[in-house]
């Protein structure tokens, strides 16, 4: 026979302990607030390279020319009064090297093509910079860029270097094919996207020379669209609770999906409590952590509730909390052991992860051991006390309780 613990005895004290980290949690609101992610503020997302320049390009020609870097090759195109209209493809399988494309280059009328650096490495793996103007001029040098194999910046060397800019960083591809996401948040109304672009490329610059860093991708994210996504994430998790209620109704009694949806609703505002004040970046990987908490914790709530069930037909008591005791009882060492072997996964990525993986991970943690407290006491609680008030009739009907005498709970052997 396994050992009845009173769990109904912790419900009231419980509720209220819950209740004052959620007051907490609403008072951070408004003094802190929420720490948005780039996805639901204004900005920008730039992808950058850095590599230094392999070649240097410079037109004397009375033309307007311009250099289009496709995947598979470089289009010259010439244009303007007094010439022939015309585009030079200039394929990196027939000029294999950087070399031989400046080679190739220097074939056209007016075009100067000079090797800086890497003329031996792989033309495949030419690059622009997007973020200067692709005509050819006599005063400012047209760079092209290749990977630089034996570069040893890291994503950590350029979040240094931008520390302070209130950007997030990913390191993108391998050591052949490097690159840097960088998401930036405009967090002043006076700072428009172009100064902010402005700052981080200054940045980059300082650091790794003038010549040596190329923006390959530039994205902005208008106010509307971080607005709009902002608002149909709140109808995701809205949604997901609303199916997960239909769920429980269907398959219990009314009161015990309700029970269900206030556990979730707990765990989601203990979670937003734990964001707010220790200013955890709320970003679509965070979103991630919070759903994936209301699957875990509506599991571990459905078996309590499916115990219950099973309970409430060989329990002879008039006294619900005598079964709900006993459920918890039965289920407690499962809750525990799912508990524990989950946070042995959160914890290695609390523990050795950075960034947003980090940040996924801390609410993850967070939330899987709210979800274990809410199963076993604020959702067995809120069912206890709607038992109390408001309890099954003839005919599936609700009626007031009556009053009764509560008979000794027989435990039924193991």
């Amino acid at each position: 026979m396994k050992r009845l613990l009173r769990f109904s005895r912790a419900f009231l004290g419980c509720a209220i302990f819950s209740a004052l980290i959620i007051v907490c949690g609403i008072v951070g609101m408004f003094l802190r607030g929420i720490n948005l992610g780039i996805d639901f503020l204004p900005g920008l997302i730039e992808e950058v390279r850095i590599a230094p320049a392999a070649v240097e390009i410079t037109y004397s020609g009375a033309a307007t020319v311009s250099i289009d870097a496709k995947n598979n090759a470089l289009d010259v195109v010439v244009s303007g009064s007094g010439a022939d209209n015309e585009t030079v493809t200039l394929t990196y399988g027939q000029h294999p090297t950087v070399a031989k494309m400046a080679e190739a280059l220097n074939g056209i009328a007016g075009i100067s093509a000079k090797v800086r650096a890497n003329g031996d490495a792989d033309s495949y793996g030419i690059f622009v910079n997007n973020a200067v103007t692709a005509r050819l001029s006599a005063d400012e040098p047209y760079l092209l860029y290749v990977p630089d194999t034996a570069s040893k910046i890291t994503v950590d060397n350029v979040r240094t270097v931008l520390e302070g800019q209130n950007v997030s960083l990913k390191e993108l591809g391998d050591d052949s094919n490097r690159s840097f996401q960088i998401r930036a948040k405009i967090s002043d109304d006076s700072v428009t996207n172009q100064t902010l672009q402005r700052n981080i490329l200054n940045a980059l610059q300082q650091a790794f020379g003038e010549n040596n860093v190329a923006i390959v991708k530039t994205d902005f994210v208008a106010s509307s669209f971080s607005s709009r996504l902002a608002g149909m994430s709140v109808l995701l998790a809205l949604c997901t609770v609303l199916l997960i209620w239909l769920y429980a109704t269907i398959r219990f009694h009314w009161d015990f999906a309700l029970g269900a949806i206030v556990a979730l609703v707990h765990d989601c505002l203990i979670m937003f409590t734990f964001i707010v004040w220790f200013q955890i970046e709320f970003s679509p990987t965070t979103l991630a952590a919070v759903l994936t908490i209301f699957g875990y914790s509506i599991n571990a709530t459905v078996v309590i509730l499916d115990r219950v069930r099973e309970n409430m037909k060989i329990v002879k008591t008039r006294d619900f909390r005598d079964i709900l005791d006993r459920s918890l009882s039965d289920t407690l060492s499962r809750s525990i052991i799912t508990t524990v072997t989950t946070l042995f996964a959160s914890v290695s990525l609390l523990v050795f992860t950075t960034g947003s993986i980090h940040d996924f991970a801390v609410v993850l943690t967070i939330g899987l051991i709210t979800g274990c407290y809410s199963s076993l006491f604020i959702s067995s609680g809120f069912i206890s006390f709607m038992r109390r008030h408001w309890e099954p009739g003839e005919n599936g009907d609700r009626v007031r309780p009556k009053a009764s005498t509560t008979r000794p709970l027989v435990m039924p052997s193991d």
